[in-house]
């Protein structure tokens, strides 16, 4: 026993050191006392070899039940339209005059929104529109506009299933989305009945969700199929817009936009979470993120209306553009602790929290009647991480020349990052929901700036009105 008055005992480095073993001493005995020994089989241990091997086998069962199977993509096709069906920027103007519909004005105002679209000379209009470049009436009919998505969906679901060297009847999943044609039977029906799929196949038909649409639908398939764990499936996301039905007649300027932008396009995706698909497959998916704004401000900034004439199409607000910029801002956020390295996640969730007590100090503030001194507070702004150190590759939804700007400066990216989907804009125009899809076909066969690589992560952004922003990380096998 050692006794020592106070100031007589000294702190040195080997008193130190003896404390730190002996510490360490009583907790390995501890440790193996009260846990290892009684773990151990045979004399002084309480489990038996049998009881451990059913312990491991219950740990692995229940690891398999809580982690997903991952989803791979199998392969993908997108609609080229034939020659018949495209024009130039002179022959969409001469398509408006034919309609006999729009004053002088809209047509100058449409023409000026082409110069400015990013649009090339050849794009896709539907046959029942061009037709009156040839002293036809244009045909906007049901039968017409059946035709357009019959032409354009069959055509990519055969050649996706091609691509992933699948028979229809293993299919066991469909989902298709097209916003503004809705018809029935549905275009799932359509489907289905064309290439003989099962009659167990689960279809579900989205309509009505803009431009985003495409990934909501990826998301689906991939919830769907995660509750086939065990025997795997297959799911076809079919993503399009038909434009026949959907040719605005009126001269109010908030509509006349849809007249100029989009075009026809569409794109098929084949899906599936068998383990044994991994080694077929072009690429594994992520991470999907969806963010819906809930203002009324966001709901209306794309609205299908019709003008004081009556006359039906989409209206697009002048607030959009701030509008998708702060449902971007909060899908950015979410979707960035699961690709962004820690150097970038601290800066972002350090300036949050700032701005979290900022807020929340002003509210104070003016709750004690110091308005004054809550408006002398800082304004913290947002901390925009690089995307670019957690991604190779960026399919920005091609909705004009001024949203891939907008984004590309927001977003610091190169110019060989946006150069997809301005290539994309210029050969097909705005295909709406597939448009990512050109845009992921342009980097996997023609981009050399950038080329892709096994291994390098591919992120997709689209948007939807709702108003919604929704973006998927792909991994290249």
């Amino acid at each position: 026993e050692h006794k020592a008055k106070p100031g007589e005992f000294e702190f040195s480095i080997e008193t130190i050191m003896a404390v730190v073993l002996g510490v360490r001493g009583i907790f390995l005995s501890l440790f193996n006392n009260y846990l290892i020994t009684p773990l151990q089989s045979g004399e002084g241990g309480v489990l038996s070899s049998h009881v451990k091997i059913t312990a491991l086998i219950l740990v692995i069962i229940g690891w398999l039940l809580t982690n997903d199977n991952p989803i791979y993509m199998l392969a993908f096709s997108t609609f080229k339209a034939p020659d018949s069906w495209k024009v130039s920027h002179a022959e969409i103007i001469q398509m408006m005059r034919n309609q006999k519909c729009f004053t002088e004005d809209s047509i100058k105002f449409m023409a000026r929104l082409l110069e400015r679209s990013g649009t090339g000379q050849s794009t896709a209009w539907p046959p029942g529109i061009v037709q009156c470049l040839k002293e036809k009436e244009t045909d906007r009919s049901i039968a017409a506009s059946r035709n357009e998505a019959e032409t354009v969906i069959f055509d990519i679901v055969e050649s996706a299933l091609k691509k992933a060297k699948l028979h229809p009847r293993e299919i066991d999943i469909l989902v298709i989305n097209c916003s503004l044609f809705s018809p029935t039977p549905s275009l799932c029906a359509m489907v289905i009945s064309k290439f003989g799929m099962r009659q167990d196949i689960q279809s579900f038909n989205l309509s009505g969700m803009g431009c985003g649409a495409s990934l909501i639908s990826v998301g689906l398939a991939k919830d769907l199929l995660q509750r086939r764990r065990f025997r795997g499936g297959k799911a076809l996301v079919v993503s399009t817009e038909i434009i026949t039905p959907n040719l605005y007649h009126g001269n109010e300027r908030g509509f006349l936009l849809q007249n100029t932008l989009f075009r026809c396009g569409g794109a098929a995706i084949v899906l599936s979470n068998s383990w044994s698909d991994g080694r077929r497959a072009w690429y594994k998916l992520l991470h999907t993120v969806r963010v819906q704004s809930n203002s009324e401000e966001a709901y209306n900034c794309v609205y299908e209306a019709q003008d004081s004439d009556s006359n039906r199409g989409v209206r697009l607000s002048k607030e959009i553009v701030k509008v998708a910029g702060k449902c971007m801002e909060k899908n950015m956020t979410t979707i960035g602790p699961y690709v962004l390295p820690l150097s970038e996640q601290i800066p972002v969730a350090t300036t949050i929290a700032l701005r979290f007590v900022i807020k929340k100090i002003g509210n104070l503030l003016k709750s004690c009647g110091q308005e004054k001194l809550a408006a002398k507070l800082p304004n913290k702004k947002h901390y925009v991480p690089d995307f670019k150190r957690g991604i190779d590759h960026f399919c920005i939804h091609a909705g004009g020349r001024a949203v891939i700007d907008g984004i590309e400066k927001n977003m610091k990216l190169e110019l060989f990052h946006t150069e997809p989907s301005r290539m994309a804009l210029m050969n097909y125009g705005n295909t709406s929901s597939s448009s990512i899809w050109y845009e992921m076909e342009y980097i996997q066969e023609h981009q050399k700036t950038n080329p892709l690589k096994k291994g390098h992560r591919i992120m997709q952004v689209a948007f939807g009105s709702g108003f919604k922003c929704t973006s998927g990380v792909w991994l290249k096998l």
